[in-house]
């Protein structure tokens, strides 16, 4: 009698645990952001990816030197191995970012094994000469929620957008070092946070780049606001027009992306000291090292909001600070 009393307890809890999962997976599956409030928002950038003008040897035993910081944590490279991959199964914070760039990482990898047999049979000078050396690139996304009295921020954008020569370097750099001054100005209005860092081979730096990018640009509902690569439009949704936002809008979220030739690391702690060193490093970055810079907001229309829980929907990596 006990054992059959135990056994039908044990299925019991099989069976209930198994609908707690099943709920769990349903809600990922079923309850999605509503996407149709979304607010509309902006968009500057603009650079351009191309290829190192002389190659280097290259030591295909792995990417020695590069720094893995994808998921809110740090990985030295310098060899291909089972640790390279720890990221993926999560290490606080990093989100889709860390993945994308994981991912990018292990596809060069990939393609590297699968095109060894070029050069087996080749000397060591021509694997030099035949090499693209992939130079590394560092990735960087700073995303930070202002509370909505930072409107002369949002104004700050479009007059960036409307004016910046987004097509060259100095441009680029300028809508940069602009843009991380209007925030620095205003360090009693920055509430959440969040800071990634990341180093690709030049290879994967531009499709992990723009992956990173739609990612950011697909929480809005449109870009009423955009200045890329020289090209400028304001306004094509008939919804909406750039604008102030409504009286009882909760939240203003800039984000900024970034690739530079050299690395620079980003302390990602959630507190004004290190978020005012970030956006002082951000700023000093020069025109040579610049190589793409995005500058993305939300939200940009008149009479549009942003609420608190929106902007943790939709922005899940936000560290309160």
């Amino acid at each position: 009698m006990f054992k059959f009393t135990s056994l039908n307890w044990s299925k019991r809890k099989r069976f209930f645990s198994f609908l707690v999962i099943s709920s769990i997976i349903s809600s990922f599956l079923f309850i999605n952001p509503n996407l149709a409030s979304a607010a509309s928002g902006g968009r500057i950038g603009g650079g351009s990816f191309q290829a190192p003008s002389s190659p280097r040897s290259q030591n295909y035993g792995g990417y020695g030197g590069n720094n893995f910081r994808g998921y809110g944590s740090g990985y030295r490279g310098g060899g291909i191995g089972f640790p390279f991959l720890l990221p993926i199964f999560g290490f606080g914070g990093g989100g889709i970012f860390g993945f994308l760039i994981l991912m990018s990482i292990v596809g060069v990898i990939v393609n590297s094994f699968k095109n060894s047999s070029n050069f087996s049979n080749s000397s060591n000078n021509s694997i030099v000469s035949q090499s693209t050396n992939p130079s590394k690139v560092s990735l960087i996304q700073f995303q930070i929620g202002l509370l909505a009295s930072a409107k002369e921020i949002q104004v700050k954008l479009r007059e960036l957008a409307s004016s910046s020569n987004t097509s060259t370097s100095s441009g680029l750099q300028r809508v940069l070092q602009d843009t991380t001054l209007a925030l620095l100005r205003k360090p009693e209005l920055w509430v959440y946070s969040n800071i990634e860092t990341g180093s690709v081979p030049f290879a994967s730096a531009e499709s992990t780049f723009n992956r990173i990018s739609i990612t950011e640009r697909s929480k809005l509902k449109a870009e009423l606001t955009s200045n890329y690569s020289g090209q400028i439009s304001t306004s094509t949704n008939n919804e909406s027009n750039p604008g102030e936002s409504d009286s009882t809008n909760e939240y203003i979220a800039v984000t900024i992306l970034v690739a530079i030739k050299k690395d620079l690391r980003l302390n990602n702690s959630a507190n004004n000291e290190q978020i005012t060193e970030s956006l002082r490093l951000l700023g000093s970055i020069s025109s040579n090292d610049l190589i793409a810079l995005e500058v993305i907001w939300q939200p940009d229309g008149e009479g549009e909001t942003l609420r608190e829980e929106e902007l943790i929907t939709q922005y899940p990596n936000l560290k309160h600070l």
